[in-house]
């Protein structure tokens, strides 16, 4: 009884998988448009300036968030039927909207912020703070949509937004019009539009979250509480973390200006695009590895463990390996010749995906069972490491360093990584009863095969001197066939199995799955 079951619900979490999969799809395709014409448009000062703001305000939300928003995300999932655990939570993110707004008055009239953005208008600093703020609030809605079960309307909602964003991006761009600022005014009606989305789908669906909407203090007092036991072992991480995510990218701007800085965020975003496939699986499993630990169920928790993270991780080596050896065309195609010097930074953050699929899906586990100290001792630990290797990275020899500018910055993100989420992996493996050195082993085995069969690809369609697009789909397609081919034959190589070609086919034979 229990087999069938779990079928059911690994059928059911399969099924929700491929619709954000699709929307992703869809994503990615839009992203490559988009990718096209933006660096390019903005040039490598605008576009870098665009990146190194917003990356400071990615940082700053992330520390006040303190981890709540995944609190928040794996409480709701269990108590679906608690509207006002999500109205406590809204009135949360308004306090911290408060507190952004009260840091960038002082920064302004004390003139602090010419020291913490160099070179900077503190008018795009505000509009950077806007733009972090939309971009919490989407994604807390969107993880509110999955707590509920809403993954298909909500994906269906995001290939919406998606297809809007490259008509607007595309008029914007050939009226002439796209510069830094109306970037921002862009990026805040779409994420408006999203954010809109998200809560039309919530309040069709689940109009009880609008019920008993008031917060009596008692209540109120009870989840504080219920907060602060949860994540107040990740404050000094959250702290830790937005310190050296804004001086890793300080020290890039300092030492190496704005240039670097577009150096570096061209080859951060492509990298995301291998991310957004394994991507859409981590809110899902995190759901799913929360409601298994409730019932303190871990051997469910391993069995998902050994089906579905081995698999993610494969994708994210197929994405990033074909990027890696493509480099010099994926450049000359989404940067251009202001981008030439970008080549061995793309090449080397492609990988950072990889590590970054690991380990926000191995990190879900310590969220999902309470391990917030043990995962926090763990980043802690890798993130004060890092940072003196940034420093020696991109300083200038006079000052100790080698002045390796975006790459050097590139290399100590993937370096590190690499190595602090198989420490994650290592006590995952010991808590779930799992081989630590099966899972090194596939990671390293599965990188290997990517690699090859991507080099040959290359290889083999280089001799035929085309142009850079032609090359890059035509060895993407030789590339993606092989692979399925050889996958099909030994499936065990990125931990899949024969059923799961079956529920494939179905899916895009439009069966009831």
């Amino acid at each position: 009884m229990f087999n069938n079951i779990f079928r059911t619900e690994e059928h059911t979490l399969k099924k929700r998988y491929f619709y954000k999969l699709s929307s992703n799809l869809w994503g990615l395709l839009a992203g490559l448009v988009t990718m096209v014409i933006i660096p390019r448009a903005l040039g490598p000062v605008a576009y870098g300036d665009f990146n190194f703001l917003t990356n400071v305000f990615n940082q700053v939300v992330g520390f006040l968030d303190m981890g709540t928003s995944t609190g928040f995300y794996a409480k709701l999932s269990r108590r679906q039927k608690e509207p006002k655990l999500v109205w406590f939570y809204l009135n949360f993110v308004g306090i911290v909207v408060i507190i952004i707004g009260l840091f960038m008055g002082i920064t302004y009239f004390t003139k602090l912020y010419k020291i913490l953005w160099p070179g900077q208008l503190i008018f795009f600093v505000g509009l950077a703070a806007g733009w972090g703020i939309l971009t919490w609030v989407s994604q807390i809605f969107s993880q509110m949509a999955d707590a509920y079960g809403l993954t298909v309307p909500a994906e269906i909602g995001k290939v919406m937004q998606r297809a809007l964003t490259v008509i607007l991006v595309f008029s914007l761009f050939m009226l002439g019009g796209l510069n830094l600022a109306n970037y921002f005014y862009l990026q805040f009606l779409l994420l408006a539009v999203l954010i809109g989305i998200f809560g039309l789908i919530i309040y069709i669906k689940q109009p009880h979250f609008l019920v008993n909407r008031g917060l009596d203090a008692l209540t109120t007092r009870k989840y504080i509480k219920e907060f602060y036991e949860y994540c107040h072992p990740l404050f000094l991480y959250a702290l830790v973390g937005m310190l050296v995510g804004i001086m890793d990218r300080w020290i890039l701007q300092f030492f190496g200006g704005s240039i670097q800085q577009g150096f570096f965020g061209l080859s951060y975003n492509l990298g995301v695009f291998c991310f957004l496939f394994t991507g859409a699986m981590t809110p899902l499993l995190m759901r799913e590895f929360s409601i298994a630990y409730g019932k303190s169920d871990l051997p469910k928790m391993a069995v998902m463990f050994r089906r579905y993270i081995p698999v993610l991780y494969s994708i994210a080596a197929y994405l990033a390996c074909f990027v890696a050896v493509q480099a010099v065309k994926v450049v000359q195609v989404f940067g251009g010749k202001n981008y030439a010097a970008a080549v061995v930074p793309v090449a080397i953050m492609a990988f950072y995906p990889i590590h970054q699929t690991y380990g926000q899906l191995s990190g879900s586990v310590f969220l999902a069972t309470g391990q917030t100290v043990l995962y926090r001792n763990i980043g802690i630990i890798f993130m004060v490491l890092g940072l003196p290797l940034t420093y020696f990275l991109i300083a200038p020899a006079a000052l100790g360093g080698i002045g390796a500018g975006a790459l050097g910055l590139a290399l100590k993100m993937v370096i590190l990584q690499f190595v602090a989420v198989n420490t994650q992996l290592y006590f995952n493996a010991k808590l779930l009863k799992l081989s630590f050195l099966k899972y090194l082993g596939h990671q390293l085995l599965s990188l290997l095969f990517f690699l090859v069969l991507a080099g040959l690809a290359a290889l083999g369609i280089d001799q035929f001197k085309l142009n850079p697009v032609s090359s890059l789909i035509i060895s993407g397609i030789l590339y993606s066939g092989s692979a399925i081919l050889i996958i099909y034959l030994f499936p065990q190589i990125v931990g899949l199995k024969r059923d799961d070609f079956s529920f494939v086919m179905k899916y895009l034979a439009g069966d009831k799955i």
